[in-house]
């Protein structure tokens, strides 16, 4: 049997671009699947409720949720806007929530960076702070949009593993230096989640699914920047590209065990 290649799902933002609407995620998301995680990544448009959502995940081995400057609205974790000029993307938010949740219904391996992060946690019943920085006993979590790209993903705190926890043992250390890029974060964690690693302030920083038949990551920092050259990101990527392999493997040999008794069956 011939292995088959995992095909991911990268979630997209509906963004204006020359004056015209685009689905659009920045490619640092999309080159790390294919160069670590080994699969190919195909970009899934921000349809909303018109999403064919099951002929999606008939179809992928995986799905990534990426970052993205908008933030996720939230009525849908049941609080009212508190700053106005909050970025918001409606189209995004009415993919990936429904989205998230037949995935993990599905088994399908999920990760989620940043705001998909973040998506996952309210689409299983958790809430945001929409201001970390304005709220008490947490730190500026925001980068300094004034300063190079590489300085704005450089090394920015560090983070430190649930003892114990699967985090730990896939990156072999109790602690590690991550950036920092958002202004949002972790208010109460969904009941489903376990928690993984935190900055020094508490916030939770990564998590993963209690009770999912596939692997579901979550990460507040940005693994996917020069993820090869940062053997924590080379970790994350590599562990999600085992889980989607797995995940194609089984339906590769689901399908030539349909087709050895389709011939036995005209044989007969």
């Amino acid at each position: 049997m011939t292995q088959a290649v995992p095909v991911v799902a990268v979630a997209t933002d509906l963004k204006q671009l020359c004056g015209q609407p685009v689905h659009a995620v920045a490619r640092k998301y999309v080159d790390p699947l294919l160069e670590i995680s080994g699969c190919l990544p195909l970009l899934l448009p921000a349809f909303g409720a018109s999403t064919p959502i099951e002929h999606v995940l008939a179809s992928v081995h995986g799905l990534l949720f990426t970052g993205s400057p908008s933030n996720i609205e939230p009525h849908h974790y049941g609080e009212p806007l508190d700053n106005p000029a909050s970025p918001a993307d409606p189209a995004r938010d009415a993919t990936t929530l429904p989205l998230i949740r037949a995935a993990i219904a599905r088994g399908v391996p999920v990760f989620g960076i940043c705001r998909g992060f973040q998506e996952i946690n309210v689409a299983l019943g958790g809430t945001l702070l929409q201001q970390v920085h304005r709220t008490e006993g947490y730190a500026d979590h925001r980068e300094d949009e004034s300063l190079p790209l590489e300085l704005q993903y450089g090394p920015a705190h560090e983070v430190r593993a649930v003892p114990g926890s699967w985090l730990e043992r896939l990156v072999g250390r109790p602690s590690w230096q991550v950036n920092s890029l958002h202004g949002q974060g972790i208010k109460r964690l969904a009941p489903q989640l376990l928690p993984q690693a935190h900055a020094p302030d508490g916030l939770v920083e990564a998590y993963v699914h209690a009770h999912a038949t596939a692997l579901l990551l979550g990460v507040q920092w940005h693994p996917e920047w020069r993820a090869a050259s940062n053997p924590v990101s080379t970790a994350l990527f590599r562990a999600f590209g085992d889980a989607c392999r797995a995940r194609a493997a089984r339906g590769a040999a689901a399908l030539e065990a349909h087709d050895s008794l389709h011939a036995h069956a005209e044989a007969a």
